[in-house]
């Protein structure tokens, strides 16, 4: 795309491997040139997104189930060739979910790429319910099937301020699923790649159909009637996902989360730090943010709007 030579694209230079995901499957992934990759730090809008680009290129439908048709390629415990033959067999144009730092993901500059990003402080009170409502039967799969690499994931603490302290003080501690300061910053670093979009989750709920027409025009979609806008619209409202949330839950929802796909669906709010942090745990936050990553992506990180 554009003028850019090879020498300006993004390039694979590790394997990230842990008790969630394995990169080596991209090495073996054949793209084709109208994948959509949805790609995200965990609990910052991944299934929205999925949501959203489901009801873009599949007809508005409300029986969509967007948990069969995008999965994420990189979870380590779908066995790799089940994964990749179920990849080859879809006929309609694919979105694909990603949690790699752009390090570890094999670069296509033919498709596109949906990145979707949250307050880091949001993002830590979802995961903290996320792990919390986890049964058995998940920790027994992301722990225990064979092939892990590195050490098992450790449970979160009751209390979400002492994972969000996790974060601040070191995100390598096994509470947290991958480093975080590092995969934002892989990604920061590509935003001005031209099949790049950055959504900011606070945007999709400020103007949820003014961001779900800049998606369709960065993906090209244009074929959508005056009465599928209105539908893809309502599909992807926070509030018809709930009702309707084992269409967008992964599989086996039932059995991996206390309360089923209803806990996977959880609130899609915001905000529900603000009670909890101190004035001073949110300044540390604030400076760590801006040690990490920059004054210019912390920001945005915060308030999000449309990169320039």
């Amino acid at each position: 795309m554009g003028s850019l030579t090879t020498a300006d694209l993004p390039v694979k230079t590790r394997e990230v491997q842990n008790h969630h995901s394995d990169s080596t499957i991209w090495n073996d992934f054949p793209f084709r040139n109208d994948d959509i990759i949805i790609t995200t730090y965990a609990k910052s809008g991944t299934t929205w997104m999925q949501q959203i680009v489901g009801q873009l290129t599949q007809g508005a439908s409300p029986t969509l189930s967007v948990g069969e048709l995008s999965p994420w390629v990189d979870l380590r415990v779908v066995p790799r060739n089940e994964m990749l033959q179920m990849l080859e067999s879809q006929q309609h144009r694919r979105f694909i979910k990603t949690h790699l730092p752009v390090d570890g993901l094999t670069w296509s500059p033919d498709v596109k790429y949906l990145y979707v990003a949250r307050d880091a402080r949001d993002m830590i009170w979802s995961l903290h319910h996320h792990f919390t409502v986890a049964t058995p039967v998940f920790w027994n799969i992301i722990n225990e099937t064979p092939g892990l690499v590195g050490p098992p994931m450790a449970h979160p603490p009751k209390d979400p301020r002492d994972l969000f302290l996790d974060l601040l003080e070191d995100d390598t501690r096994t509470t947290i699923p991958w480093p975080y300061w590092s995969h934002t910053r892989s990604w920061w670093a590509v935003r001005n790649q031209p099949n790049v979009l950055f959504v900011h989750f606070a945007d999709l709920k400020k103007d949820l159909e003014g961001e779900m027409r800049r998606i369709a025009k960065f993906l090209d979609i244009s074929n959508l009637s005056d009465d599928e806008w209105k539908a893809a619209v309502e599909h992807s409202t926070f509030a018809w996902m709930k009702e309707h949330a084992e269409l967008p839950s992964p599989g086996l929802v039932d059995q991996v989360f206390d309360g089923g796909a209803q806990s996977f669906i959880n609130k899609g709010s915001n905000n529900r730090w603000a009670d909890v942090l101190s004035e001073e745990d949110n300044k540390r936050y604030l400076e760590k943010a801006k040690e990490e990553l920059g004054e210019e992506c912390a920001n945005w990180l915060v308030n999000g709007g449309h990169l320039a």
